[in-house]
C-alpha cells in the first residue's frame, strides 16, 4: 500500500473543496435552512409523523442525510470528470497508486465533505428545535455509509459520463429525486400501498430511515434490514467501481 501516494491524492481532493467552501459547505447548509424554514412554518403544527415527534425533529434528520449524500456524490463526481475535461487526470493515472488507493483516497474526500455538510446543517438546526439522540454509533455509522456509497456512485458514474452534461443528468433525473422520494419529507406509511413497496427498492430509503433511528428511535424499517440493505448496495456499487478503475474505463482509452 503505498500510503504516502493515497495521504497525497487524499490532502488533494480534501484541499480541492475546502478551497471553494462557500461553494461546497456553505452553500448547502443554506439551502437545508431554507426548507426547514418553509417547512416547519408551514407544517410543524400540522402534522404529526410518529406520536410525541414533532415534524420538525423527524424532517431535520432526513434533511441533514439527503445533503450529505449529495454532496458526497458532487464531491467524486465533479473532481473526477473535471479532471477528465481538462486532460490532467494523466498524472493520476501515471502516479504509482492502485485501483484501490485511488478508491480510497477520492471516497474518503467525499466522506468527509458529507461529514462536514451534515454537522454544518445539524448545527444549524439548533435554531428551528433540540433533537435527541437515541444511538450516537448509529448515526455516525449511516453518515459514513451514505457518503461512502454516494462518494462511490459519484466515481462510476463521472468514469461512464463524457461531458457536465451528463453529470447534471444523472443528479437531476436520479439522485435527487431518488432523495426526495426516500421518505425525507413523509413516512412511507402514509402513502398508497403500490408506492410503499415501490420505496422498499430505493436504496436511498433506506440510509434515511437508518440515519433518522440514530436521532428518533423510530423508524418505517428494521434498523438491521436498514444496515444490511445500505451495507450491501455499498458492497455492490465499490466492487463495480474497482473493476471499472483496474480497466481504465474511459480513462485509459
Amino acid at each position: 500500500m503505498n500510503l504516502y501516494g493515497l495521504y497525497t491524492l487524499f490532502s488533494k481532493e480534501m484541499w480541492r473543496f475546502l478551497k471553494v467552501s462557500t461553494q461546497t459547505l456553505l452553500a448547502p447548509i443554506v439551502t437545508v435552512l431554507l426548507y426547514l424554514l418553509v417547512f416547519s412554518s408551514v407544517l410543524s403544527g400540522n402534522i404529526e409523523i410518529y406520536e410525541g415527534v414533532s415534524y420538525v425533529s423527524f424532517l431535520i434528520p432526513g434533511l441533514i442525510m439527503m445533503s450529505i449524500t449529495q454532496n458526497a456524490f458532487a464531491n467524486t463526481s465533479s473532481s473526477l470528470i473535471q479532471s477528465k475535461m481538462m486532460g490532467n487526470i494523466v498524472f493520476m493515472l501515471l502516479a504509482p497508486l492502485s485501483s484501490l488507493e485511488f478508491f480510497i483516497a477520492f471516497v474518503g474526500a467525499a466522506i468527509m465533505r458529507g461529514l462536514f455538510v451534515g454537522i454544518g446543517v445539524w448545527l444549524a438546526s439548533i435554531f428551528f428545535v433540540q433533537l435527541p439522540v437515541h444511538d450516537f454509533g448509529i448515526i455516525l455509522g449511516f453518515a459514513i455509509l451514505g457518503s461512502a456509497m454516494l462518494g462511490t456512485t459519484g466515481i462510476i458514474v463521472a468514469l461512464w459520463a463524457d461531458k457536465w452534461d451528463h453529470i447534471a443528468g444523472f443528479t437531476n433525473f436520479v439522485i435527487v429525486p431518488a432523495s426526495f422520494l426516500s421518505g425525507v419529507f413523509y413516512s412511507i406509511y402514509s402513502l398508497p400501498s403500490f408506492w410503499q413497496q415501490v420505496s422498499y427498492f430505493n436504496p436511498f430509503f433506506y440510509i434515511i430511515d437508518g440515519f433518522r433511528y440514530g436521532f428518533l428511535g423510530v423508524s418505517d424499517a428494521n434498523i438491521m434490514t436498514s444496515l444490511m440493505v445500505s451495507l450491501s448496495f455499498f458492497i455492490i456499487v465499490s466492487g463495480l467501481c474497482l473493476w471499472l478503475l483496474e480497466i481504465g474505463y474511459k480513462v485509459r482509452e
